[in-house]
């Protein structure tokens, strides 16, 4: 995956997903409800991706794939960086993205979630769910 294919991804994710450059032009930043999900280093090569993970799949991650690594700059039990050196498949890296947008969104306090119609997500189900006063899955209304 270069980063170009990277940015589109993450941008077609929805949800409220930004990108900046708060640290400087050599670090785009994705955010979802104005935390961090994932950092690109522009000036590295090959490209390296900074990703937030749980903890034990973090830990397995780094053991079965050796660009994944302890994340750069950040703490490292929550975070990983990928290399993004071809030895990944695309999905794989997908599916971290995915994940690391996930661990953030579901972080947000409810009115920062996204709750767009059409949204298939589980934290969108939850979050209507919740605000209709149905009980859905992994919660009941109140």
């Amino acid at each position: 995956m270069n980063l170009e294919a990277l940015r589109d991804y993450c941008l077609r994710k929805g949800g409220g997903v930004t990108e900046e450059f708060p640290f400087g032009e050599e670090v785009l930043v994705f955010k979802v409800g104005g935390k961090i999900f994932l950092l690109a280093r522009l000036d590295a090569h090959p490209a390296t991706i900074n990703l937030k993970c749980d903890p034990v799949l973090a830990l397995e991650l780094r053991e079965r794939h050796p660009a994944v690594r302890p994340g750069y700059h950040m703490n490292k039990k929550h975070w990983n960086t990928v290399v993004l050196d071809g030895s990944l498949r695309t999905d794989e890296v997908c599916a971290m993205i995915d994940h690391s947008h996930e661990l953030v969104a579901r972080s947000l306090p409810s009115g920062k979630r996204d709750r767009s119609p059409g949204r298939a997500g589980r934290l969108s189900r939850r979050a209507s769910s919740r605000a209709s006063g149905r009980p859905g899955k992994g919660g009941g209304g109140r």
